[in-house]
């Protein structure tokens, strides 16, 4: 595969060579990468003392036809459930080609965890339901956020609209955020608090 010289264009490059290595059969369907082990893959850019560089995208949000989803059938919960977080050197100044790959964690989240998870997802889809996505910021969520999810601004999916039409906005993903005080065990990020 060649290699990018660096990842501004390129952002998921590393997390596909991961993927196609290791068999994950996934790709951008809505499911995990090992759905057979319910198991999914995230690679996760570190600095040189284990901190994660940004915040982990999850999947894609539903802005509409949200009727009768719950936290339990989502997608965000489906692909939380069992992680293999892939920790790869991350710092711009290592060129792609050098960075290395860290030890795999396999990762479950805890009950608390999981009640953190579920916490910011329903309040967030309660904003989506009212027609408030836009008002949903990056701040919104204590370990999971709404952000944009494109390429660019141009791109419009459908959303609610405040008085229950449908209306045009920007596409948006679920993130996990990079924790204020970070946990390590064996020297990486294993969970929220």
């Amino acid at each position: 595969m060649p290699i990018p010289k660096d990842l501004k264009r390129d952002k998921g490059w590393v997390g596909q060579l991961i993927e196609m290595e290791l068999g994950a059969t996934a790709g951008s369907k809505p499911e995990q990468d090992f759905l057979h082990l319910g198991v999914e893959l995230k690679t996760i850019p570190i600095d040189s003392r284990g901190h994660p560089l940004e915040t982990t995208y999850v999947c894609v949000a539903p802005l509409h036809n949200i009727q009768g989803l719950t936290w339990q059938n989502s997608l965000v919960c489906h692909k939380l459930q069992r992680v293999l977080w892939v920790p790869i050197e991350g710092e711009r100044q290592i060129p792609v080609g050098e960075r290395r790959i860290g030890t795999p964690i396999l990762w479950e989240p805890t009950p608390h965890e999981l009640q953190l998870l579920q916490q910011d997802w329903e309040e967030i889809m309660e904003f989506i339901a009212l027609g408030k996505v836009d008002k949903v910021t990056a701040r919104h969520g204590e370990v999971l956020q709404l952000r944009p999810k494109a390429a660019n601004s141009k791109a419009l999916t459908q959303s609610i609209a405040e008085d229950g039409s449908l209306k045009m906005t920007n596409p948006r993903g679920f993130y996990l955020k990079k924790p204020s005080q970070p946990t390590y065990s064996s020297g990486f990020l294993v969970n929220f608090t």
